[in-house]
């Protein structure tokens, strides 16, 4: 399962190497010191290397091919799930997937971004990024979420919408921006968690809500950092500078209160121990569902609305030599 290592995670992998062929050569009984100590140096080297990871590494890790889906989520939480499909207008996007279920006999929408675990099924899911009907499905559940007076919960993992010629023509930009509107007015709870790959348009499309979480290795972004990197500096391998510049980590974006909350993650990523992950997604989910059933509907909207007024709003004053004496 967790096999698949980047460049920076390489000495990890020796490491536990060489302690596996040190188990199989060795008496566990009469080499219990000599175990004892590789496993403690290899802790200590995980901790070295995943409590300092840079921007870039955490992308990467928002992007690894094991890290647990939205699907994986809605598997691990949410009790008795039938998906709903289609936008009623054109098709089903499967990039973008939902349907209902409960959550601790609580019935909810659950709703979120979907990739593939391999190249057919990335084909099918479109890798992620969603086509317009993919939006309209999405705006379609959470007005039937609002009739039904259930609250709605997002999962966010993109690496964008989905810019081809076909999406454009039938409406990318304005189902998008459908979204952005109606979302700020729907009359039900919205919990929104960024799970992995936040990117651009194509993550903001499913993220208007009234809490926003992030996984500690997730990132969200109004542009990919290799995107970025080739318009500031026409080359991709710039991307490591461009994420840095981007401020697009959990630990950024909590104190500019883009989000509400960051989530631990098991030493390595979420692939790591998903159970463990699953288990603090629902432990945020049932704190929003405490802090909002105690709210009217005109309170949420209007919590709603000031949390997306106060994102950017800063103060100034003039230098002490301008001010009047």
């Amino acid at each position: 399962m967790n096999g698949y290592r980047y460049d920076f995670e390489q000495p990890i992998a020796e490491l536990e190497r060489r302690l596996q062929e040190f188990r199989k050569a060795h008496d566990a009984a009469t080499d219990a010191e000599a175990i004892k100590a590789l496993e403690l140096q290899l802790e200590q080297l995980k901790r070295k290397v995943y409590g300092h990871l840079t921007p870039w590494q955490r992308v990467q890790l928002a992007r690894h091919p094991q890290r647990p889906y939205t699907l994986d989520y809605v598997s691990a939480l949410i009790n008795g799930f039938v998906p709903l499909h289609g936008d009623r207008l054109f098709g089903d996007d499967r990039a973008l997937v939902g349907g209902v279920g409960s959550l601790e006999g609580r019935s909810c929408m659950v709703l979120g971004h979907q990739k593939g675990r391999d190249t057919k099924e990335n084909l099918m899911r479109n890798f992620g990024s969603a086509h317009p009907e993919g939006y309209r499905k999405a705006m379609r559940l959470m007005s039937l979420a609002e009739k039904f007076h259930l609250p709605t919960l997002i999962f966010i993992d993109t690496p964008g919408a989905y810019p081809g010629v076909g999406a454009e023509e039938r409406g990318q930009a304005h189902s998008i921006a459908h979204n952005l509107r109606e979302m700020a007015r729907l009359r039900t709870p919205i919990f929104i968690c960024v799970i992995g790959e936040g990117g651009s348009g194509g993550a903001l499309g499913i993220g208007v809500g009234d809490w926003v979480a992030m996984l500690e290795h997730a990132y969200y972004s109004v542009i990919s950092p290799e995107g970025c990197a080739a318009i500031l500096w026409r080359d991709r391998a710039q991307a490591p500078q461009a994420a840095a510049a981007l401020k697009l980590t959990a630990g950024d974006l909590l104190p500019l209160g883009i989000i509400d909350e960051r989530l631990d993650e098991p030493l390595g990523g979420a692939h790591r121990d998903a159970a463990f992950v699953a288990q603090r997604l629902k432990a945020s989910i049932l704190r929003f569902f405490k802090l909002t059933d105690g709210l009217s509907t005109e309170a949420l909207l209007q919590r709603r609305y000031e949390r997306f007024r106060r994102i950017g709003a800063f103060t100034s004053q003039p230098p002490p030599s301008a001010q009047p004496a």
